[in-house]
């Protein structure tokens, strides 16, 4: 099944719902969370412990009770995770009707976005879907990629974000995308890698500055030499 990759972002003030009280409703709970959703509501007679818990913390808000008609009202995104395959198709048909976000759980066909695997390090979001074909296969690959990034990328991308200013006012366009790259070329990773974030924060200022520097030699007008006036006359 094809499909288009985005990520949802500004899910703070947004309404998510989760349709479910069992271990799978508790991962998307969770994953809602850790993506900055703030009001994640979990539908569902019974819940997990650790939704309990995250109930006790105020971090969910909690129907306790089986999904009814008009549950999905005022919601973004919704997922259906229960282990009875009606109450997934009529939360799923709510959220036709209503025209919102709706992923159920090993149900492929009743999804209009899938919930991949994913490594996270601080900004740097790396997903993995297999079309809802093999959920086991994305989690095998991510536990693969997990130890090939560490939290210096994230660090990275907290000196790169400081930046992105400057780099906006001081370089064109062009300029831009070769210190973009220059600066993922750089030790700068390596430096993170090994705790030295001063060094590194020291590096990619030096790499802007260069990069600021050439541009506006190449922006400066030439001064006309004598043999250039004498040409003229």
């Amino acid at each position: 099944m094809r499909s288009y990759p985005i990520n949802l972002v500004g899910l703070e003030n947004r309404r998510c719902i989760v349709v479910g009280g069992g271990e799978v409703a508790q991962r998307k709970a969770e994953a809602l969370l850790e993506a900055g959703a703030e009001r994640v509501v979990v539908i569902s007679p019974h819940l997990t412990h650790k939704l309990r818990a995250l109930l006790k913390a105020k971090r969910i808000e909690h129907r306790p009770r089986d999904y009814q008609q008009g549950d999905l009202e005022g919601a973004f995104v919704v997922i259906a995770a229960t282990d009875d395959p009606d109450v997934n198709r009529d939360v799923w048909q709510e959220a036709q009707e209503k025209r919102l976000l709706i992923n159920v759980v090993d149900d492929p066909h009743r999804c209009n976005f899938f919930v991949p695997s994913v490594v996270r390090r601080g900004d740097l979001t790396i997903s993995i879907c297999t079309g809802g074909q093999d959920p086991a296969l994305s989690a095998r690959l991510r536990r693969q990629l997990e130890p090939r990034f560490g939290p210096e990328y994230a660090a990275f991308l907290e000196i790169a974000g400081a930046l992105r200013d400057r780099v906006g006012k001081e370089l064109s366009a062009r300029v831009r995308s070769r210190f973009w790259n220059a600066l993922a070329d750089s030790e700068v990773l390596a430096l993170l890698r090994d705790g030295k974030w001063q060094e590194a924060e020291r590096l990619a200022n030096d790499i802007l500055a260069a990069h600021a520097l050439k541009a506006k030699g190449r922006g400066r007008k030439r001064t006309p030499s004598l043999r250039d006036k004498q040409s003229e006359a």
